[in-house]
């Protein structure tokens, strides 16, 4: 590997959330992080390279998103997504969380109902709630050791709450599960019966392992692109989340026309010129980091795995289709679920996501990011031990 993913990096005291924000939000300095989904890697040296040359060429005042940017995303999407998209179907966005909200803003009003699953990503939620719509919750139900949509109990929420949007965690956060394209379809031909949009998230979906196919939605069928806006961002693949530039993939006119109207109304259209730059570097330039990273994450999962058989064979978890976050069931420490992350710190010293933030269905889970050092996840997954180990005796 020309990147060595092994290499332990300090990130103490470089204002990192994940290290520097240990004590604030766990009550412990020394805790392992292993929870919000940042990873301990180097960046490409190609997107290192390509930032210097900003820094050192050019005068940072307002820029404009370049050809070769557009490019560099439509290619990859169609690349690895198989998108069939143009420059005039890409609006940017400082983020994907706002891009959330502006989706809701742009594409739903005031008390509309807006449809999620039951456990997904924390602001889903808030990003509603906090917009002054109505939230609803369709659970996921756990078949074979993994997610399965309840199409049923979404079709019943559409009819009776009005549902106006569905936003969907393409793949699924914090569960790692890779939708089928059969399950895709099931569930956008039920939007499309109800005339409800749906917004795709597909942070994620770069992650994905070598035993599973990722889908976008409107590579399926045409008539897709109608009702569907996908989200996307190189932040999560090529840990940039520092640059913030994200972008949205819409097909439908008039969609976009809303989209653009509170984007402007919101100053929600002003990107960074460092994101653009470390975006296109990564989408152009990286292919080969990427290569290297998601061998790395694989054997990192199949770790992880490993060690759950083994030394806790008595733990639910759900096999990582794709992220690199390993959800688990920490029921049998028989502690509530808002008490379960005080536990892992005061039992193991290490930080991890609770489940109980992703849903009423998920209280009993536990999220643990393993895009780290190997030396690191072994450490970690010790201590996961100890905090078990610790009700045994």
């Amino acid at each position: 590997m020309s990147q060595n993913f092994d290499e332990i990096i300090d990130r103490s005291g470089t204002n990192s959330v994940k290290w520097d924000a240990r004590e604030q939000l766990f009550g412990s300095a020394t805790a392992l992080p292993m929870w919000v989904a940042d990873m301990d890697f180097k960046n490409s040296d190609q997107i290192r390279k390509a930032l210097h040359e900003l820094i050192d060429d050019q005068i940072l005042g307002y820029a404009l998103p370049s050809d070769s940017l557009f490019e560099s995303i439509i290619l990859w999407q169609k690349e690895r997504h198989q998108m069939n998209i143009n420059k005039e179907n890409i609006l940017f966005s400082p983020g994907v969380v706002g891009a959330i909200a502006v989706c809701v803003q742009a594409l739903t009003s005031p008390h509309d109902g807006v449809l999620i699953h039951d456990p997904v990503y924390t602001p889903f939620s808030s990003v509603v709630q906090s917009n002054n719509r109505r939230i609803y919750r369709t659970p996921l139900i756990i078949e074979n050791g993994q997610y399965k949509m309840d199409y049923d109990h979404i079709e019943k929420s559409f009819k009776e709450h009005s549902i106006k949007m569905f936003i969907l965690s393409n793949p699924h956060n914090p569960g790692g599960r890779v939708w089928s394209k059969e399950e895709l379809i099931q569930l956008i031909d039920l939007c499309i019966q109800y005339e409800v949009i749906l917004i795709s998230d597909e942070i994620h979906s770069d992650l994905t392992y070598t035993d599973s196919t990722i889908y976008s939605p409107i590579s399926l069928k045409e008539e897709y692109k109608n009702w569907v806006v996908t989200l996307h961002s190189a932040s999560k693949t090529f840990n940039l989340a520092g640059v913030k530039l994200a972008f949205y993939i819409v097909c439908n006119d008039e969609l976009k026309g809303k989209i653009e109207t509170v984007q402007h109304e919101t100053e929600q259209n002003s990107i960074s010129t460092f994101g653009m730059v470390a975006t296109e570097a990564a989408f152009s330039k990286s292919i080969e980091w990427h290569k290297e990273l998601m061998e790395y994450l694989e054997e990192n999962r199949n770790l992880v795995i490993e060690f759950f058989d083994k030394e806790l064979p008595e733990v639910f978890y759900m096999k990582p289709e794709s992220t690199y976050l390993f959800w688990f069931d920490a029921s049998s420490l028989h502690i509530e679920g808002d008490k379960l992350t005080e536990t892992f710190i005061q039992k193991g010293d290490i930080a991890l996501n609770a489940g109980i933030a992703y849903g009423n269905s998920s209280q009993q889970f536990m999220r643990l990011n393993f895009a780290c050092p190997r030396s690191v996840l072994k450490e970690g997954l010790q201590r996961v031990k100890k905090v078990f180990d610790s009700v045994k005796n």
